[in-house]
């Protein structure tokens, strides 16, 4: 089996999507499959500094970056949609990441010249509240190229029952797979001293600190929680909010406003993007972990926030219900007042919230590793595979 996974970019400051891919293909290698990564050099207002056009080779798979040009939100790469229709023939399925991305547009269109299954992965992207956002251009770009080809797609893989309920009401053809994100347990096993993160930003010693891990954008709920926080900081005056993400969109002035409007701007460190050893150290500092999102498609850090035995609140919009059926997690309603609430309970009962988090991480380690994940997806490709090829012979 030879797997092809088109993604627009692996740039960190795409977050959980761009890693959760890598991540994926990493296990995938793992288990024996032969698979290849290829995507873009963007990066947000930066280019990765790779070598281009060429192969990469990493322990578990390789990957291959390509030039692009943008206008606006999009993306489109002339020499990459060159190598997909040259190339997408060589593979038995190609898998692709994001909708919305003109550089995926050529992969399905080369896969159905060459009649090569492809399994489509939106990452959340097909839920109401992400095709209501810049509805206007969505409509007509969904209507006229991304409609048609997911319904000639092979599959579609959803990261959460919630997104599955959401996309089945659109009617679109193709199988629906619910296969989720998952996380590497050896890097939870023994997080690193919380030292390094707070000499780096030492306004946070010897406070209580709530992290919040995700990119500074719109859907994440940051004015949400800008209330619910500024009305916990007059209860617990010792809490400090932790805000550590990339600013792909500019939406960081508008975030900092929230806070700064509700006077509690000086109790808020915006740290920008943390990756390796700092976000580990981060997350052993933290406290409690908080996202407020409005939507996602199945959230990585999440996932790292329960895996490292943090108590964790997040909304309904984050498609995790199973944390709070198995009591890991408080899974809150899209206000401010849930997110409030839950913060407050946290606060007064410590004990209670770390056995919370300690169930938090067992349950994530029994049920969302990667190696688990990979398996799952396996099963999904071969099984494509397997019908395209009975479908053939017949």
């Amino acid at each position: 089996m030879k797997i092809l996974v088109v993604i627009p970019s692996v740039g960190s400051v795409y977050g959980g999507p761009s890693k959760s891919v890598v991540e994926l293909t990493k296990a995938i290698g793992i288990q024996g499959i032969e698979v290849d990564i290829v995507t873009t050099t963007a990066n947000g207002d930066h280019q990765l500094d790779v070598p281009l056009l060429t192969w990469i080779r990493e322990n578990e798979y390789r990957i291959q970056y390509f030039p692009y040009i943008s206008q606006g939100d999009y993306k489109f790469s002339f020499k990459l949609t060159k190598w997909l229709y040259a190339h997408v023939k060589d593979y038995n399925l190609v898998h692709t990441n994001a909708i919305f991305s003109l550089t995926n547009i050529p992969a399905y269109w080369a896969c159905q010249k060459y009649n090569i299954p492809y399994l489509i992965t939106p990452r959340g992207m097909l839920q109401s509240w992400a095709l209501s956002y810049k509805a206007g251009k969505k409509k007509i770009y969904y209507s006229l190229l991304e409609k048609p080809a997911i319904n000639r797609s092979n599959g579609i893989q959803i990261l959460a029952t919630a997104e599955k309920d959401e996309v089945q009401a659109l009617n679109l053809k193709p199988p629906l797979f619910i296969i989720p994100n998952g996380v590497n347990k050896e890097n939870f096993e023994n997080l690193p001293s919380s030292s390094l993160f707070l000499e780096q930003f030492p306004e946070a010693k010897n406070k209580q600190l709530i992290l919040f891990l995700g990119r500074i954008d719109p859907k994440k709920g940051l004015d949400l929680l800008a209330p619910a926080f500024a009305n916990v900081h007059q209860k617990f005056s010792n809490i400090h909010l932790i805000i550590a993400g990339p600013d792909n969109v500019g939406y960081l002035t508008t975030a900092k406003k929230y806070f700064q409007d509700l006077d509690c701007l000086s109790a808020v460190t915006f740290t920008g993007i943390l990756t390796g050893e700092i976000k580990y150290s981060a997350l052993s500092a933290a406290n409690i972990y908080v996202a407020p999102s409005y939507s996602e498609g199945f959230s990585m850090s999440i996932l790292e926030g329960m895996a490292s035995g943090l108590p964790c609140i997040f909304t309904t919009g984050c498609n995790f219900p199973e944390a709070g059926e198995a009591n890991a997690a408080y899974v809150v309603d899209i206000n401010s007042g849930s997110i409030e609430k839950a913060l407050i309970t946290c606060l007064e009962n410590p004990e209670e919230a770390k056995k919370m988090g300690d169930r938090a991480k067992e349950f994530i380690f029994d049920n969302y590793t990667w190696d688990k994940i990979a398996k799952k997806l396996i099963k999904v490709y071969q099984k494509i595979i397997n019908e395209r090829y009975t479908k053939k012979m017949s």
